[in-house]
C-alpha cells in the first residue's frame, strides 16, 4: 500500500497537463505559444516594452500638414515623393500617398540612400535631396531657420511627427505626419498596471513627440531618439537592472530585441522575421491581446501551483495510512486496492483541474 501511494503520477502529470491545455486555450483565444517557458515566465514579468509604430499605433501614418515657404505645397510634394517612393518606411508610404491623392507625378531620383533611424538621401535634377528628422537635418550642416522652429514646436506638442525636406542644403519646408493610436492601446496599459507589469515606449521620435503620444496612452516611461538597433541594448539594459522583460513588436527591426527579451510577443500582421522571433504570436490585430496573454499565463501558473499541491497532499496524507498508523489504535489498514484507488483519484484530480483551463476566459476579454 505504501508502494502504491508513493508513485508520483500526480507529481508528473500537474506541470504537463496544464501547460498543454493552457498552449491550446491559448491558440483558441488567437493567442500562440511556442513553449511553455513562455508561460512560466509571464508570471514573474515586471516590464512590458512597446514599439511605438505600428503596435500601439495602427502603422498606417498620414500627412497632416504641409509647411513650406521656398516652394509651394505641390512643389514639395513633388520632390519628398520622388525621393520616399523608393523607401518603405511607413512615413515615406504616407508621403507617397499624399502626393499621388494630388495627382502629382513623381520623378526618378539617383543615389538614393537610407540612414537608419534618421532619414533618406538622393540626388534629383542634380540636386542633393536631404529628407529626415531634425537632427538628421542639422547633422548635414544644414540650419533650421526660425520661421519653421516655432511650427515645429507647435506640431510636435500635439503629438505630430515632423519631416523636415532639404535641398542644396536649405529646408524647403516641413511635412507633419500623425500616426493615429490603436483604440485599445490605453486599456492594455490600464490591464497591465494592474498586473503589476510597467509598460515602457520605445521610439525614434523626438522627446515632445513622443512623450505627447505616451500621454494620451498611459504610459510615463518613454525611451525616445532610440535607433533600430538600439532597440535590443535598451530590453538588455532593463534586464541587467533585475527585470524581467518582454518586448511587443512587429517590424524586422524589432527582430532581435524580441529575441534578446524574456518573452518576445510579435503582432501576428507584422513581418515573418518578427514572428520568427516571437515566443508568444497575437494572431487578432489587437493589443489587447499583450495584457489577455498574460493574463493566461499567471493563470496557467496558478493552476499548476494547486496541482502539484494536491498531488503532494494525496501523499502526505495517505502514506502514514498506508504503513499502518492508525492500525495499533484503531485496526484500520489500507488495503492495496484502495491505495490504487486513492492514486487513480489524485491523477483525475490533477487532470480535471488542468482541463478546466478549457473554460478560463482572461478577464481583459470579459471586460470588452
Amino acid at each position: 500500500s505504501v508502494f502504491v501511494i508513493a508513485c508520483p503520477c500526480a507529481l508528473g502529470l500537474a506541470t504537463p497537463t496544464a501547460v498543454t491545455v493552457g498552449i491550446g486555450r491559448g491558440a483558441e483565444l488567437g493567442i500562440l505559444i511556442k513553449n511553455g517557458e513562455a508561460l512560466e515566465l509571464s508570471e514573474r514579468l515586471t516590464t512590458m516594452i512597446f514599439d511605438k509604430t505600428g503596435t500601439l499605433t495602427k502603422g498606417t501614418p498620414e500627412v497632416t500638414d504641409i509647411v513650406s515657404t521656398n516652394v509651394s505645397e505641390t512643389e514639395l510634394l513633388q520632390i519628398a515623393g520622388a525621393v520616399e517612393q523608393n523607401s518603405q518606411h511607413p512615413f515615406a508610404e504616407a508621403i507617397v500617398k499624399k502626393a499621388n491623392e494630388k495627382n502629382i507625378t513623381l520623378a526618378r531620383v539617383e543615389s538614393f540612400d537610407t540612414i537608419e533611424g534618421k532619414g533618406v538621401t538622393a540626388r534629383l535634377n542634380n540636386k542633393e535631396i536631404i529628407i529626415g528628422n531634425r537632427e538628421f537635418i542639422e547633422e548635414n550642416g544644414i540650419a533650421v531657420s526660425k520661421k519653421y522652429e516655432n511650427r515645429i514646436a507647435e506640431l510636435e506638442k500635439n503629438g505630430v511627427s515632423v519631416t523636415l525636406v532639404a535641398q542644396n542644403n536649405e529646408v524647403y519646408g516641413v511635412l507633419a505626419i500623425a500616426d493615429t493610436v490603436k483604440d485599445d492601446a490605453a486599456q492594455t496599459v490600464d490591464e497591465l498596471n494592474a498586473q503589476r507589469v510597467k509598460a515602457v515606449m520605445l521610439t525614434g521620435d523626438n522627446e515632445t513627440t513622443a512623450r505627447a503620444i505616451a500621454k494620451k496612452i498611459g504610459i510615463t516611461d518613454v525611451r525616445a531618439h532610440v535607433l533600430p538597433s538600439d532597440k535590443a541594448a535598451q530590453v538588455k539594459r532593463l534586464q541587467s537592472a533585475g527585470n524581467v522583460v518582454a518586448f511587443v513588436g512587429d517590424g524586422i527591426n524589432d527582430a532581435p530585441a524580441l529575441a534578446q527579451a524574456d518573452v518576445g510577443i510579435a503582432i501576428g500582421s507584422g513581418t515573418d522575421i518578427a514572428i520568427e522571433s516571437g515566443d508568444i504570436i497575437l494572431m487578432r490585430n489587437t493589443i489587447l491581446d499583450v495584457a489577455a496573454a498574460v493574463q493566461l499565463g499567471r493563470k496557467v501558473m496558478s493552476r499548476i501551483k494547486q496541482n502539484l499541491f494536491w498531488a503532494f497532499a494525496y501523499n502526505t496524507a495517505l502514506i502514514p495510512v498506508a504503513a499502518g498508523v492508525f492500525y495499533p489504535f484503531f485496526g484500520i489498514a489500507f488495503r492495496p486496492e484502495w491505495a490504487g484507488f486513492a492514486m487513480a483519484m489524485s491523477s483525475v484530480t490533477v487532470v480535471t483541474l488542468s482541463l478546466m483551463l478549457k473554460r478560463y476566459v482572461p478577464p481583459v476579454h470579459r471586460r470588452r
